[in-house]
Order: structure tokens, then C-alpha cells, then sequence
């Protein structure tokens, strides 16, 4: 089976989540046509896990970030790279439109996350999603 990957750099200044979701459908788009998703559902987790990730991203760390994306075995690695050490910290969701559902639904929808430092400084987030 062919590799199916996408490193993708996201500038600040180019509607970096918007730029994220539409390489990341072409993606899906390409593992689909390798491998056809386990659930009906694997397409949008995937989609709406690249947001949240790249949004927090954004929202959180200074400078630019990357989204890597990878075809595993029965999985999909969603990477995304930015540039504050700073370790994801989880709030309690509300119910008032202040957030904190995020970091929530991604842990619903991974079956592993790895959290991992940058040598340059900085962090990679991967959350593994089924397919």
C-alpha cells in the first residue's frame, strides 16, 4: 500500500483552520479511495479534530504551526506542531459559550494522544483517530 501523507506549513495570516480543514478533506479524500473509512462518522472526527487542534494552535502559541497528517493501519495520526511548550491545559466545558469542549472531544475521539516536545522549543500534538 502507498503512503498516504500530508505535511502542510499553516501561516497565522492565511485562515490557517480553514486551510487545515480543506488540505485535510483532500486527504481524507486520497486514504478513502486506499482504505474506506470504519464509520460513516471517521471523515468529520478527523475534520473536526484538525480544527480544534489547529485553532488552539493558533489561539495559543505564537508564530506559525504544521498540520501532519498520515494513513495508518485502521488509524489516522492528526499532528499538529506549534511553538510554545506550554502542555495543553484542559478546563471544565460550559455551557455559556466560554468553551473548554475542545480538548474534551478530542480526548472522546482518539484512541491515543502523544504529546511531545520540539528540540527548536515548541510541542507536537498527536491525536489518533480510527479509520
Amino acid at each position: 500500500m502507498s503512503a498516504v501523507v500530508l505535511d502542510q506549513p499553516l501561516s497565522r495570516m492565511d485562515r490557517p483552520v480553514a486551510a487545515a480543514r480543506d488540505a485535510t478533506r483532500a486527504f481524507l479524500t486520497r486514504a478513502a479511495r486506499l482504505r474506506a473509512p470504519a464509520k460513516d462518522a471517521s471523515m468529520d472526527n478527523v475534520l473536526l479534530v484538525v480544527s480544534e487542534l489547529v485553532a488552539n494552535a493558533i489561539r495559543h502559541a505564537v508564530g506559525p504551526c504544521a498540520l501532519h497528517l498520515e494513513l495508518l493501519e485502521g488509524s489516522i495520526d492528526v499532528c499538529v506542531t506549534d511553538h510554545s511548550p506550554q502542555s495543553p491545559r484542559p478546563r471544565t466545558p460550559g455551557s455559556d459559550g466560554t468553551g473548554g469542549w475542545g480538548w474534551f472531544m478530542i480526548k472522546r475521539l482518539a484512541t491515543h494522544i502523544r504529546i511531545k516536545p520540539v528540540p527548536a522549543g515548541g510541542k507536537t500534538i498527536c491525536a489518533e483517530l480510527p479509520w
